[in-house]
């Protein structure tokens, strides 16, 4: 399992020093934002030659392109080549946060509100870890999903492990782009 971060520079259930994913997300946030996208995710993958990879997505909530993650990688290499944030060699990977994304922001879980997701927590969450059902949205301290009993479970944001959608035609649909007319 990847150590992972969204933009919470502090990261989940953070209190001492900075985590490397933290420290990661703490320089690349910022910068993506004055290239007009969000962050989405930082993760650390390996320890001998790690990988980076990070997920964003464009600001203005139209679709990422290859080039814009072209464009993102190229921006960031040069940045952590100044700050020198990973000691050694390493790989960066940018990305899209792809249909079945992972929900690491209070927003995400707003915006994909009716579909499927999977969720893990860190710690038991009324008797259990690990939570599938629709979302239902979220506030700045709770995820909301209906699960497959129909019951409702809050599960603390900063106590989520990892929490992704769930490929479904419906989300396929919903995330697909909208038609231009010529």
């Amino acid at each position: 399992m990847p150590n992972q971060t969204g933009p919470n520079p502090t990261g989940p259930n953070q209190t001492g020093p900075l985590t490397l994913e933290a420290k990661l997300t703490a320089i690349v946030a910022p910068r993506l934002e004055t290239m007009g996208f969000e962050l989405v995710r930082v993760a650390v993958l390996g320890r001998e030659h790690p990988t980076v990879q990070v997920m964003a997505d464009r600001a203005d909530g139209s679709l990422i392109s290859v080039e814009d993650c072209e464009q993102i990688s190229h921006y960031l290499s040069g940045v952590f080549d100044v700050e020198d944030p990973i000691p050694g060699a390493w790989n960066l990977e940018v990305s899209s946060a792809g249909i079945d994304r992972p929900l690491t922001r209070t927003k995400d879980w707003n915006r994909f509100a009716g579909h499927l997701a999977r969720v893990e927590t860190l710690f038991p969450v009324e008797g259990r870890k690990r939570f599938s059902g629709i979302v239902l949205g979220a506030d700045d301290k709770f995820g909301k999903l209906r699960l497959d009993d129909g019951t409702e479970a809050a599960v603390p944001l900063r106590d989520i492990r990892r929490a992704k959608l769930v490929l479904t035609d419906a989300l396929i649909a919903f995330t697909a782009p909208t038609p231009t007319a010529n």
